[in-house]
Parts: structure tokens; sequence; C-alpha cells
């Protein structure tokens, strides 16, 4: 008998929130390397327009998921969820962009505003099956002090921990360019004062090339604070000749990253989060399938 909409999602939820590490220990019993399940995000599928071309694009490039922003219109959320079921290409989180990064600011009004956002995205991922919102953890600018953004988002992050609670979906910070973590050290003082299950991290292994080495990072948090992975590659070089954000012009694989190192780090700290998410340029169904491929190549490293 086929399940409706309401039974279905809830299940998706929770075979999301629970298999990860049943996975990872029948895995590594039966010889498996790494369980890992591999993402999209949504903004990197060109083609299609509605959800459902986009998530069966997703799915013919061999992808086991995809990661939308939020949040959303309500319509556009009842089209996430018809993707889902006609698809079977389930959404393991969503990202709040917005949201994120007023969540530190010191404008008041702004903060409470990305609060209620991130509080929407929170609700609606829990509607779609995902255990995850990814947040852009606030912006350090020359006038907002470091110190500042820094208590606004642990007050901030605080106000979302009853959500997160009730919905079951965890807050997953990322390391992004923010100017904010720009030690891994950080990052970990960030999680353990909040000292709750519901806040963790979203891990951007390019993220940290710019300035450091991820497979440092990766032991450094432990895999109970990382929650899920982001992936793209970096290259030195081109950052040397052409600025920072030139780093990220190299295919997955094709850049200074020792992925062999990183992957053996997160094995080391036992990550067993279950996904990875690609997060470079993206393009038709030949383009995301090559970038599969990649991902692959790396979890097999």
């Amino acid at each position: 008998m086929s399940l409706t909409r309401r039974q279905f999602l809830p299940s998706v939820s929770a075979a999301l929130a629970s298999t990860s590490l049943i996975d990872w220990q029948s895995a590594q019993a039966a010889g498996v390397k790494r369980p890992i399940k591999i993402a999209v995000k949504s903004g990197m599928i060109k083609d299609g327009k509605s959800y459902l071309e986009k998530f069966a694009i997703a799915k013919e490039a061999g992808f086991d998921g995809v990661e939308p922003g939020g949040p959303f219109p309500e319509k556009d959320l009842a089209e996430i969820q018809d993707a889902i079921q006609k698809t079977g290409v389930v959404v393991p989180g969503t990202v709040c962009p917005a949201g994120g990064r007023q969540l530190g600011s010191t404008d008041e009004k702004l903060r409470q505003a990305g609060i209620e956002l991130f509080k929407t995205s929170l609700r609606q991922t829990q509607a779609l099956g995902g255990t995850t919102v990814l947040m852009y953890p606030g912006i350090v600018d020359e006038g907002q002090r470091y110190e500042e953004v820094y208590e606004n988002l642990l007050k901030s992050t605080r106000a979302l921990l009853p959500v997160a609670e009730e919905t079951g979906v965890k807050i997953a910070l990322e390391n992004v360019w923010n100017n904010l973590f720009l030690s891994p050290l950080d990052a970990v003082r960030f999680v353990d004062t909040i000292g709750s299950p519901w806040c963790g991290w979203f891990f951007d292994i390019g993220n940290v090339a710019r300035y450091g080495w991820p497979e440092h990072w990766a032991r450094a948090l432990g895999g109970k604070r990382i929650f899920k992975l982001d992936i793209k590659d970096y290259s030195t070089q081109k950052h040397m000749e052409k600025g920072p954000r030139a780093g990220f012009d190299c295919e997955i694989g094709e850049g200074d990253i020792n992925f062999a190192a990183v992957m053996k780090a997160l094995d080391e700290v036992g990550y067993s989060g279950g996904w990875i998410s690609a997060e470079v340029k993206g393009g038709d169904v030949a383009r995301l399938t090559d970038i599969r491929k990649r991902i692959e190549r790396v979890l097999e490293s």
C-alpha cells in the first residue's frame, strides 16, 4: 500500500536521523570503506525549471540528495515534497544563507529577523525530512568587531535550540569566508560553549585551504561535532596569481587539497554524519555526473 505524503516525509526524516551511525557500523563490518551519501546544492542544477525536473536531473547524475536554500514560499515547499516522493531523491538538509548572516549582527532588528528566518528553515526542513540547516554564521567586518559578532551569534544560536529540539533538525554552522572562526579551535570553543547535541559543524573541506589544512580541522573538530561535509578543491597557485577566490577555480581532485589525508582524518575521528555535499560550479547533467564521480573518487581514497 502506497504511503501518503504525510506518512512518507516523517519516515524519511526518521530514516535520515537514525541510520547514519547504523550504516557506518554495518558498512565497516561488511568491509565497505565509507558509507557516505552524496548530495548536490540545488543552485548547481542549471537545467530544469521546476523542483521535480531538477530533482530528476540530480537522480540521473547519480546524486542521493539535493540541498535547497531556504526558507521557501509555501508553494515551493509543497513542490519539493512532491519531487522527493516522485524521484526518491531526498533532502538531507537545507541552507539558510540570509538568516545565518544576520544572526551575529550588531543591529538588533536584523539579528531578531535572522532568528525568525532560521526558525522557519528548521521547521520547513523537518517537513522535508531533512536533519540539518546549514548556517552561514554571521559576518565580521570593519563595522562589526569579532567579539561582538561572536557573542551575538552565541545568543542567537541559543535562541534557536528549542526549535531545533522540537523539530529534530540540527543547527550546522559552516566555516565560510566571513572573518570569523579562522581557527578550528575557535569553532570547537563555540560548539562546546553552546553545549547542545543540536548544534555542531557543517565542515567545508575546501573553505579552510586558504589559511590551513582541512585534515587538521577534521581532527580538531572531531567526529561528534561534524554533522555533515561540503566539498570543493583549492589551488594555492591560482590564489597567489589572481586572488583568494580564484583558488576555487579548479576541479575536485585537481587542486592542492590532500583528500586522502582528509578522509583518513575523518575516519580517525569517526565521522558518521553520512553525507557529503558538492559545492562547486554546476551545470547540466553531464557536468553534474562528472562532479559526482570526482567525489566518489575522494571517498574511495
